[in-house]
């Protein structure tokens, strides 16, 4: 917002006051969503000052981004369509949460048969905090026009038909705790800007066409409990960045095409309840540091390509398809 300054100039044989009050001068800009700019001085006028920027979405534009949504994804043939495109208030269409003022929170439409592509019009919902779209039959690029919902904390579009790249913009979601992307058909490589996701518990990314190397940032990620990258064409080392993920209890990057050997820094993983590291190319000895792991309760490491024995104390937690591979407990 433009600051308003009042400048008095004293001159020995004349008093000169020069008001700004008609002056303007960029100091900022409005949130993306609609908050509090800087105020404007005490002393200011607004006799000549341009209109507030408009509040970021209403229930009005939330009523057409919920219809775009309808007519986007084949609404009619919905398992559920309840009062939408309907006069009723959006909190009475199926699937739909609002707050008090009408504005929507939530939009849950999980296994309703929802097809076509996601539109980009999702982005009008501004206060949306939740996004469930699971097991329907979306297909397309996911928008990334997604990554404007400064709100949203929760986004899942798991087992759908989605194909594209995961949107690097996704990475500005400062929010979001929890992204569901699993079981559908991403392609490339997982955008280094996730790790920007300072508050990020789930990571799912599994079950779909994505290569490239894990990359090294995600060990960024303080507040991960779940990373879940099985079942991709991912390639390269398991980063030993990995480590610093002090709250992480499942770790799942089986089924890819994983090389070298498996970091012992993984051991430092104090809070693991899962380990599935299986069918990749992973060689050398077993860490002895894993037997270390005081929470472990399952763990995977069958169809590679391992040496040595199994730390005895990984006993009670290594799954019987490991045994497949002849190697014996150290």
């Amino acid at each position: 917002m433009a600051r308003w300054i009042a400048i008095l100039v004293l001159v020995p044989a004349l008093l000169l006051v020069v008001s700004a009050c008609g002056a303007e001068g960029p100091s900022g800009s409005p949130s993306v969503d609609g908050g509090a700019s800087t105020p404007a001085a005490e002393t200011a006028t607004a006799t000549s000052k341009p209109p507030a920027a408009p509040d970021q979405g209403s229930a009005e534009t939330d009523r057409d981004a919920l219809s775009a949504v309808y007519n986007a994804t084949g609404g009619p043939g919905w398992t559920n369509n309840e009062n939408w495109l309907s006069d009723e208030p959006l909190g009475e269409w199926y699937g739909v949460i609002t707050d008090d003022s009408g504005r929507v929170i939530e939009l849950s439409l999980d296994s309703n048969q929802l097809n076509g592509e996601i539109p980009p019009e999702l982005a009008q919902l501004s206060r949306l905090a939740a996004l469930y779209f699971t097991d329907n039959e979306l297909s397309g690029a996911i928008p990334a026009e997604l990554a404007q919902l400064p709100s949203l904390d929760w986004l899942e579009l798991a087992s759908n038909n989605l194909s594209g790249e995961i949107p690097a913009d996704l990475g500005n979601l400062s929010n979001l705790a929890g992204l569901f992307l699993g079981d559908n058909e991403l392609s490339g490589e997982i955008p280094v800007e996730l790790a920007q996701l300072a508050n990020l518990e789930w990571l799912e990314l599994w079950s779909n066409r994505l290569s490239g190397e894990i990359p090294p940032e995600l060990g960024q990620l303080s507040y991960l409990e779940w990373l879940w990258l099985d079942g991709n064409e991912l390639s390269g080392e398991i980063p030993t960045e990995l480590a610093q993920l002090a709250n992480l209890r499942s770790l799942d990057l089986s089924y890819n095409n994983l090389s070298g050997e498996i970091p012992p820094e993984l051991g430092q993983l104090s809070n693991l309840e899962t380990l599935f590291l299986a069918a990749n190319q992973l060689s050398g000895e077993i860490p002895a540091e894993l037997g270390n792991l005081p929470n472990l309760e399952e763990m995977d490491l069958a169809d590679n390509e391992l040496s040595g024995c199994l730390p005895d104390a990984l006993r009670d937690v290594a799954e019987n398809d490991f045994d497949e591979s002849g190697l014996p407990f150290c």
